[in-house]
């Protein structure tokens, strides 16, 4: 698994851009994606981030070879932010029982 994480300062007047655009934007999921997240600091009102876990680099690089701007990105350009890619590789995880 690999998880990526955009993260964007969101000018307070335009959450409700961003929250909109991504509640619409995840209506169809890009293929390999497991679940993505809109967060947003607790200390901080103006950092955002969306959080996504892939099921795989594989999956990721996929989606990247296409050439469309990702999703993720375009949600925060609607808001009218510029955010910045952080990618990690999951090294170990755990779940509660279900």
């Amino acid at each position: 698994m690999v998880v990526t994480v955009l993260e964007a300062r969101v000018a307070p007047e335009k959450t409700a851009v961003l929250q909109e655009v991504y509640q619409q934007a995840i209506g169809q999921l890009e293929e390999g994606i497991v679940q993505t997240f809109l967060l947003r600091s607790s200390k901080d009102a103006e950092s955002w981030q969306i959080v996504t876990i892939w099921q795989s680099r594989e999956a990721l690089e996929a989606m990247r070879r296409t050439g469309v701007t990702p999703r993720g990105v375009l949600i925060f350009r609607a808001a009218e932010a510029d955010p910045s890619l952080m990618v990690f590789e999951v090294v170990a995880s755990a779940a509660a029982p279900k």
